[in-house]
């Protein structure tokens, strides 16, 4: 088992909002595919496979990716984690169902507060339970603040797009959207633990360049098995484009999980995920203003939201005195 050296928070944390700004571009490039494709699971199954592609050959051309190819079936063999986290790609696999059967519905702002909600609330479960390499770290009164308001925050820069987006407008029953706003809070919630099982492989792969090829391999795997099944019911839709930008997904995929299994044993799963929240919003604040959608309009709300957002996360992952927030004795 490699021990690589940890991360301050001041450098981790940066490079945990970079790796937020790859989502909503890899997001914009997958939702393009699955409109020129017909077909959201084939959309899913090109991204995961030619980030795959992507991973063999860095596997096989880097030094420590060989290293890391070495190791990966002798650690599962001698079972130096659970066998169950090599299936952290299928969580990959489901949050891309979950997207696809979804945001036609709820729209892409109701979607992005349920997932936020999930996670940001799993991060700070999987701390507490020591899942992650970095150990167990406390539910302290400030980083469950700052949890509260970074989806409040989420929830304020996503509100202009309510009500335009998804087919379930003003007239629709509340009720009818409770099982399709459950399925991306579970897939949310599921993220942080797929963050933490990359993040625990890592360290007995010696790498996070072998923890994010198992992971396509999983998530590929249950995506192409997917595939099958709706093309033997459905049948196939359009054919692939020939314009090389749409098959950028997958690659933009490879950086963020990997970044993601390294960061996690540094910074633990909640700061690693508040700092790539950051990173999706100003990613899709960036987009909206230089590259905007049709119909787009970017406003004060937005602005404001991303800014909260930034400002939670600091305050969840300053090193605040221990007794910080807590009533003193006698008092």
């Amino acid at each position: 088992m490699t021990h690589a050296p940890r991360l301050p928070l001041l450098a981790g944390l940066p490079i945990a909002v970079a790796a937020g700004l790859a989502i909503p571009v890899q997001g914009r490039i997958n939702g393009a595919l699955g409109a020129r494709l017909d077909d959201g699971i084939a959309a899913a199954v090109v991204s995961f496979t030619t980030g795959l592609i992507v991973m063999v050959l860095v596997s096989l051309v880097l030094p420590r990716g060989r290293r890391g190819l070495a190791q990966i079936l002798p650690a599962v063999r001698e079972r130096r984690f659970p066998p169950i986290y090599v299936m952290a790609g299928g969580i990959g696999a489901f949050f891309v169902f979950a997207q696809t059967f979804t945001v036609g519905l709820l729209g892409v702002a109701l979607f992005t507060v349920a997932t936020v909600t999930g996670q940001t609330l799993s991060g700070l479960l999987v701390d507490r339970l020591g899942i992650g390499p970095a150990g167990k770290k406390s539910v302290t009164a400030i980083r469950v603040i700052g949890t509260v308001l970074t989806i409040a925050a989420v929830a304020w820069a996503v509100s202009p797009r309510f009500g335009g987006s998804g087919s379930g407008g003003a007239g629709t029953d509340p009720a009818q959207l409770l099982l399709p706003v459950l399925l991306p809070v579970i897939a949310g919630f599921l993220m942080s633990f797929q963050q933490a099982m990359n993040g625990t492989a890592t360290v007995h792969y010696g790498t996070p360049i072998a923890a994010t090829l198992v992971n396509f391999i999983s998530g590929a795997t249950v995506l192409w098995l997917a595939l099958l099944i709706k093309l033997a019911v459905a049948g196939p839709g359009n054919g692939l484009p020939a314009e090389w930008w749409y098959y950028l997904g997958g690659p933009m995929g490879c950086a963020f999980i990997g970044l993601g299994a390294l960061l996690v044993r540094s910074l633990g799963v909640l700061v690693t995920g508040l700092g790539m929240i950051a990173g999706q919003l100003l990613g899709s604040l960036g987009l909206d203003l230089a590259f905007p959608a049709p119909g787009t309009v970017v406003a004060l709300p937005t602005i404001l939201g991303t800014v909260l957002t930034l400002g939670a996360i600091v305050l969840a992952t300053l090193p605040w005195p221990r007794g910080a927030l807590k009533r003193q004795p006698g008092r």
